[in-house]
């Protein structure tokens, strides 16, 4: 993964993420958007826009949830949110995917408070480093099955 480089532009900051690519002169590249003017997101692990270059093929994973290979969950928000983020991490490497190359994160929180937040934004943290994704949390009072209390789906861009 290359460095993320910053650039001040018109009172926004935008850093560029390169993607690998397989031995072409092609190197898509996402390009986060944090406009000075707005409160600034990478402390909660997201970022305000990211742009998808054109050449971009696009792949959306389907909503990640706290669930081992079994098919397990655990009752504690924590382990879910972890094994959740390791599930999307296993979607990502079938589709030969890294993290740096996810444009957004749409977050679902059963019974959100703000006691969630410092678990959500390590586990960001803890995927993306820099390269954060746009994002959003949606708190919802139920999911797809009774025991879930977080889901993750993503929206990539591949090479």
């Amino acid at each position: 993964m290359s460095r993320a480089i910053k650039h001040l532009i018109g009172g926004l900051i935008i850093m560029t993420m390169g993607i690998p690519t397989a031995a072409t002169a092609n190197d898509l590249k996402l390009t986060i958007v944090n406009p000075q003017n707005l409160y600034d997101p990478a402390p909660n692990g997201y970022s305000t826009a990211v742009i998808v270059p054109r050449e971009g093929r696009v792949a959306y994973i389907s909503g990640q949830g706290g669930q081992d290979s079994t098919g397990a969950l655990s009752p504690d928000f924590a382990v879910q949110v972890k094994q959740a983020y390791a599930n999307l991490r296993s979607a990502l490497d079938a589709l030969g995917a890294k993290p740096d190359q996810v444009a957004k994160l749409t977050v679902f929180v059963v019974d959100h408070d703000m006691s969630k937040l410092e678990v959500l934004t390590r586990n960001v943290k803890d995927m993306f480093g820099e390269a954060l994704p746009a994002q959003t949390l949606i708190p919802v009072p139920k999911l797809a099955i009774d025991p879930m209390l977080f889901e993750v789906e993503a929206v990539v861009v591949l090479k």
